[in-house]
């Protein structure tokens, strides 16, 4: 049978503006199994993002409540949150999000080092090899393409083992070639770390590659 691990009933989202109140999210029901792989989708402001923040335990909705791993992150503090997003959680974002001051082994070896593993950089190592930066060990990411730079990102995100892997345009800053390169690499090692995959993406390609696709208009899901 089927283990749920990310799971919303009734979310919303509203915000203050200058204008009144703005409803971003409204009546946000879903559910997605261990080893999916689902993409969100929808025009730009239809509320993606925020979802996924949701989704990840980044953000708080106004109403409704979020479940990771089993556990309803809406009844937590930040502090709760984030603990349960370092056991459970990896990140790649569309501005690849590495440390300047870190070299691209370093970058991977965070968050197996913030957890206190021995095996650190032994891990940081397989997983850069396997994403083709074998020999970029020791440089920065001001000495990497956009390309290489995502695909040091996705290194760190599966460097946490993560049974969730959320990620948010992953493919916005790449060219179409260096895309469909950092898509295959996304999808063979979700396949081989047997992750959750749950990403925002403009990517028809992207989306199509997943096995479920999540359409929201106007901070509604469609049917």
């Amino acid at each position: 049978m089927s283990r749920v691990v990310v799971k919303t009933d009734g979310i919303a989202k509203v915000v203050p503006t200058a204008e009144g109140q703005l409803t971003i999210l409204e009546g946000i029901d879903l559910e997605i199994n261990a080893g999916e792989t689902v993409a969100i989708v929808g025009a730009s402001g239809s509320g993606k993002t925020t979802l996924l923040g949701i989704l990840a335990g980044l953000d708080l909705p106004s109403s409704g409540r979020a479940y990771l791993g089993g556990v309803e992150l809406t009844s937590l503090d930040e502090e709760q949150r984030a603990l349960i997003r370092g056991e459970q959680v990896g990140f790649v974002f569309q501005t690849f999000q590495l440390l300047g001051s870190l070299t691209a082994l370093e970058n991977v070896m965070l968050p197996g080092e913030l957890r206190g593993e021995a095996g650190a950089e032994h891990d940081a190592k397989a997983l850069l090899d396997k994403v083709g930066l074998g020999q970029r060990y020791t440089h920065y990411p001001r000495q990497l393409s956009g390309g290489e730079q995502q695909r040091v990102a996705i290194a760190r995100a599966f460097a946490s083992r993560p049974n969730v892997l959320f990620a948010d345009e992953p493919t916005g800053n790449l060219d179409t070639t260096t895309g469909a390169k950092v898509i295959d690499l996304l999808f063979d090692l979700n396949r081989e770390y047997a992750t959750t995959l749950v990403l925002v993406t403009h990517d028809d390609r992207l989306a199509q590659r997943c096995q479920r696709i999540i359409e929201i208009d106007s901070g509604r899901l469609v049917a």
